[in-house]
């Protein structure tokens, strides 16, 4: 009988974690990420928001002074772009900075974010473009699409963290 009850409330146990876990691990919002579908606009036409399409965010800085700044990131994994995440990309002051100057751009590798292929191939393709080792990864293109320099996790918070982009950017 005590046998029983043990196996019941250890098996209540892992039925409930796990349920929790995967909630947790497929909510992107949960980890400060406003992640588009790759049939929104890319970061294009909303400043300060996370695109997805590659192609929208490089149309999006033509004719301008604005940098893109692709995210290459395993979102639900990786303990220093989740810190990233939460230190910098969701505080104000950041977004100002990247409303005003940036469009913003996730490559995500996640491990149990479900996505598209199509977004897997893109993702894929750009990894291996940018010759991308390691996460997160932050790649600055100028407004013609050429690389100019490269960033990652910086301790500090997001103040700190823009004064460090505007130096890789100059």
């Amino acid at each position: 009988m005590i046998n029983y009850i043990k196996i019941v409330v250890l098996v209540a146990f892992l039925i409930t974690g796990l349920s929790a876990c995967k909630a947790e691990s497929q909510n992107a919002e949960d980890i400060g990420y406003s992640v588009n579908s790759p049939s929104d606009t890319g970061g294009a036409s909303e400043p300060g928001t996370w695109g997805t399409d590659y192609t929208k965010a490089l149309a999006a800085v033509k004719g301008t002074n604005k940098h893109v700044l692709i995210n290459f990131t395993g979102s639900d994994w990786c303990i220093w772009c989740k810190r990233l995440s939460k230190e910098v990309f969701t505080q104000q002051p950041f977004i100002d900075y990247a409303k005003e100057n940036l469009v913003l751009l996730t490559m995500d590798f996640p491990q149990k974010i479900k996505q598209t292929e199509e977004m897997k191939k893109q993702n894929d393709a750009l990894a291996k473009q940018y010759n991308i080792e390691g996460f997160p990864t932050l790649v600055i293109l100028d407004k013609n699409g050429k690389e100019i320099n490269r960033a990652s996790y910086q301790e500090g918070g997001a103040e700190k963290y823009v004064e460090y982009l505007k130096g890789l950017m100059k």
